[in-house]
């Protein structure tokens, strides 16, 4: 479809069968652009064949987060821990490639990878939106068109000579693109080759991208060895007009002023470490005629004086607050500590991961906001406004800060509601009926038969099978293609109504019998009844997606549904509804057990550092010391910790198996790690010695992770399993 006459008034598509001369003003300007620049007329309609003006883009020329952040929001989303740990992964990954291109450019490999954190969080967020769409629509409505006219004409010469795919090609909303995020006459006057393959790609080819960052970097005076810039200290009374980026001074006038470090010793520009050698000191300049003093926060926050290499690092995106991030991330990979100073509020940013607990503690409270991701997006903002309202503060500005996290955590949550037995449970527990809205001929890779003795649905996939149990709902198996199943089935598990021993039984709508009475079933009421297959559907690749329940129990003004994803990792989702009239409180978990060849040989990273409550120990907190395992000096050989405000990412490795298994979870607030131990299995006929065979590690919200659901709220809790070789 053409781009219209006037774009900014489209409120229509145009017609498909329009050609590209039909394009009006604006279309046959860029097309007679595009031809006097060698681009031929056949090629440039081909290119845009299918787009279309996306007028969304308009008001973000003005509300670009670099100015419209406060600095220490900024920082704290992108001088996080996890961006912070992976630059450092980074790091050694390719510290190869690093040290080669820093001896090409004289760049040092933390100043480049800390780009590429920024710029793209290590090649995750490219961006979204099709380039050629958002490039043609500045060119033709709001400020700059000239200028995105000169960037929409500098990419279709980069995919017209070949250097790149136009098929599926997204970025910013402004144009820029790849792993660090270039414009388009960026790539063109900057970007090498750096893999030599003979093509410049800085979307699919990391050695090109970080090749071309450290060219940016040397062809903006980028002086190798020397630091970007030094926290200061200012005296008392200090004249704040006096700084600013453009304000220089030699480092002797400055020290002239009263400024010192901010330990308090003598102004100098301290040496810096090499990050393949933290002991390696490289040399310092003694004194810098171009010093500027930065002030971000004002007089009262962090001071800081930058050098050239700052200004090296602020022409990639000319805004402070960009190059800050980049320049102090690139010391916390250097192993700093960061700015010394705080930050001139009494609410600061939040990273990340106290992002996800926060929109955790927002989904536990009903509110629908999807995933938590750890990106504040409208939604989340929303939430956060009916939490400040309800907290009675006066300003209500949905902004994700420390203060709300800190009031949400603390806000006492609601005992799990005593659930009764429904009194149609004994009834359902009962029946051998098989359920299914589904008939198994009409899904490619879907049958029903036996599984270890237990009626099941089976999936057979190009990468994967995978058994799940009529009784329970319960996934009994998950197996990659040539691999070993995920999952740990007891041999000797019991048949109905016994709970299966193994696999992931679902815990619902409580977990043990947190706030019941014993007249109830441990672990809830839908692992001990018939479920119903709703759906059943193939995806294009061959991946299954079926979407199951337990029976409607009486008495309980709550619905379950669970949605598995079956293909090259398993996806599990359940779902929470609140139909009734008042709030609910809720426990629940995904009991894992993780088929393992040595218990006591395996590993779980992710938990470092996390508060568990051991209920071996009579429930008291402990913390987390470096990863999990069975050889733990505390309480070695057995486990069952509760780990509060979990993190939602664990991987456990295993040796015997040469495997990871990289489990992800969302809505999740805890972690379970449980194994019995030798003792304690050796009273379970259904584990006995297999207790070595397998781990638990569960996805949930149990102990004081109680989800609260208001009247029509929901809750999501989801788990992804991911097998890499190790």
């Amino acid at each position: 479809m053409p781009i219209a006459t006037a774009w900014a008034a489209v409120t229509l598509a145009a017609p498909s069968f329009a050609a590209t001369t039909d394009f009006g003003n604006c279309g046959a300007t860029l097309k007679s652009a595009a031809v006097s620049q060698g681009i031929s007329a056949e090629r440039f309609d081909q290119l845009f064949t299918d787009i279309t003006p996306d007028l969304s883009v308009l008001p973000l020329l003005d509300a670009q987060p670099e100015f419209t952040t406060p600095i220490w929001d900024y920082l704290a989303a992108l001088v996080d821990s996890q961006r912070i740990n992976d630059g450092r992964s980074r790091l050694t990954q390719h510290r190869a490639l690093l040290d080669q291109v820093s001896a090409q450019y004289g760049v040092d490999p933390a100043t480049i990878v800390a780009v590429w954190g920024v710029e793209s969080d290590y090649g995750r967020v490219f961006g979204k939106r099709p380039l050629l769409q958002s490039l043609a629509t500045l060119s033709c409505n709001g400020r700059r068109q000239p200028f995105f006219k000169g960037e929409l004409l500098a990419l279709l010469k980069l995919i017209d000579k070949g250097d790149l795919n136009p098929a599926g090609l997204t970025g910013s909303w402004a144009g820029a693109f790849g792993h660090t995020q270039f414009m388009p006459s960026t790539y063109a006057r900057i970007a090498v080759d750096g893999d030599g393959d003979g093509r410049r790609d800085l979307v699919a080819s990391i050695p090109d991208a970080l090749a071309s960052t450290a060219n940016y970097l040397k062809q903006s005076g980028w002086r190798t060895g020397q630091p970007w810039g030094v926290e200061v200290r200012l005296p008392a009374g200090f004249d704040a007009g006096l700084a600013g980026r453009t304000k220089r001074k030699p480092l002797a006038g400055w020290r002239t002023l009263g400024i010192t470090l901010a330990d308090g010793t003598s102004l100098q520009v301290p040496a810096i470490a090499d990050d393949a050698n933290a002991a390696l000191l490289l040399p310092a300049i003694a004194d810098d005629a171009n010093a500027a003093l930065l002030l971000p926060a004002g007089a009262k926050g962090p001071a800081l004086l930058v050098f050239r290499n700052y200004d090296a690092i602020y022409s990639y995106n000319a805004a402070e607050s960009y190059a800050l991030a980049i320049a102090t991330l690139a010391d916390r990979l250097r192993g700093s500590a960061g700015l010394t100073a705080t930050w001139p509020t009494d609410d600061p940013g939040l990273g990340r991961d106290e992002r996800r607990q926060l929109q955790t503690l927002l989904l536990a409270r009903g509110h629908a906001i999807g995933n938590a991701d750890g990106m504040v997006g409208n939604a989340t903002r929303r939430a956060l406004q009916v939490e400040q309202q309800r907290l009675g503060w006066k300003n209500a500005d949905g902004r994700a800060g420390t203060r709300i996290l800190q009031a949400l955590r603390d806000a006492k949550p609601a005992l799990p509601t005593a659930f009764r037995l429904p009194t149609n449970y004994t009834q359902l527990v009962q029946s051998p009926i098989v359920r299914s809205n589904v008939s198994m001929k009409d899904v490619q890779g879907l049958s029903t038969g036996d599984f270890n003795g237990f009626p099941a649905w089976k999936v057979e996939t190009p990468f994967s099978t995978a058994a799940i149990s009529v009784f329970g709902g319960q996934l009994l198996s998950f197996v990659p293609k040539g691999g070993q199943d995920v999952m740990w089935l007891s041999p000797s598990a019991k048949q109905p109504p016994t709970p299966i021993r193994g696999g992931s039984p679902v815990c619902w709508p409580y977990f043990s019998r947190q706030g019941q009475s014993n007249d109830v079933p441990s672990h809830g009421f839908v692992r001990t009844v018939s479920w119903e297959l709703r759906d059943a559907r193939r995806e294009a690749d061959g991946t299954l997606v079926l979407t199951l329940a337990p029976p409607p129990l009486d008495n309980l003004t709550l619905r379950l549904q669970m949605v598995l994803r079956i293909g090259r990792t398993l996806e599990q989702e359940l779902i929470t509804e609140n139909t009734g009239s008042q709030p609910v409180s809720i426990t629940q978990a995904l009991h894992n057990y993780f088929n393992v060849s040595d218990a006591l040989k395996v590993d779980v990273t992710g938990l470092d550092g996390l508060t568990y409550l051991d209920k071996l120990d009579g429930g008291n907190a402990h913390i987390q010391q470096g990863d999990w395992n069975l050889r733990d000096p505390r309480d070695p050989g057995r486990s069952d910790r509760i780990y509060t405000q979990a993190a939602g990412h664990y991987v456990l490795r295993d040796p015997g198996f040469k495997r990871s298994i990289d489990i992800t979870t969302s809505g999740s607030r805890t972690a379970v790690v449980w194994n019995a131990g030798e003792v304690a299995a050796a009273k379970m006929d259904d584990i006995g010695a297999g207790w070595r065979n397998y781990v638990c590690v569960e996805a949930g919200n149990v102990g004081p992770d109680v989800i609260e659901l208001a009247p029509g709220g929901r809750h999501t809790l989801k788990q992804v399993f991911e097998v890499k070789p190790l």
